[in-house]
């Protein structure tokens, strides 16, 4: 079953958020629109894979910029929390040197209206969302809490969405950019199989 949010407007919020050691009183999606935007959610601060995946974007976030998306993490602790995890160093298990925002879902609306809420413990699984420049959903994926996600396919899947919207082709398995892609018919289909899997 897709996840209920797909093709849908992402569900908006306004709540507090870090960046840069700065405290946003005020941060939304919504100041975002026009950009493509990679949301996800991690379950805590202060914990061992979350780090690793906060770094790993960290190193990536020129390669999402070059392609006009943002970076925003989400998880339930407070906007204090965050601002002392950002000052400790990463070889401390700290996430100094993270400049994209870090929302605060303290009260965990947003966790819930994305559906990523594990009600039992009261942290977000590993959510992330694919929001397009319009602001709506185009990619979900959930893991849970003791599997980190992978940097390079959240960046094949905005290479993607990106190579549909300018070509209007679509994307068959495992394609990366400079492979070939298809139109979306039985004709296309059959000439993407006898062609072979090969880059344009």
């Amino acid at each position: 079953m897709p996840h209920p949010l797909l093709k849908k407007q992402a569900p908006h919020f306004s709540a507090k958020a870090v960046k840069k050691g700065e405290i946003l009183e005020e941060f939304s999606l919504r100041d975002y629109l026009g950009k493509y935007i990679f949301f996800f959610f991690y379950p805590l601060d202060f914990t061992f894979v979350c780090p690793t995946e906060l770094h790993a974007f960290q190193a990536a976030l020129p390669e999402f910029h070059k392609r006009g998306a943002e970076v925003i993490a989400c998880s339930v602790d407070s906007w204090y929390s965050h601002l002392a995890w950002l000052s400790i160093p990463k070889d401390k298990g700290g996430i100094e040197g993270v400049e994209y925002p870090i929302v605060s879902d303290f009260h965990k609306s947003i966790a819930r209206s994305y559906g990523v809420l594990e009600e039992d413990s009261g942290v977000a699984f590993r959510g992330q969302f694919l929001i397009d420049r319009q602001g709506v959903v185009r990619h979900s994926l959930v893991n849970d809490l003791p599997i980190g996600r992978s940097v390079e396919e959240a960046l094949r899947l905005l290479d993607a969405i990106i190579s549909y919207e300018m070509h209007g082709e679509v994307c068959p398995a495992g394609w990366r950019p400079g492979a070939r892609t298809m139109k979306p018919t039985q004709e296309g289909l059959e000439n993407y199989f006898s062609a072979g899997d090969s880059v344009r």
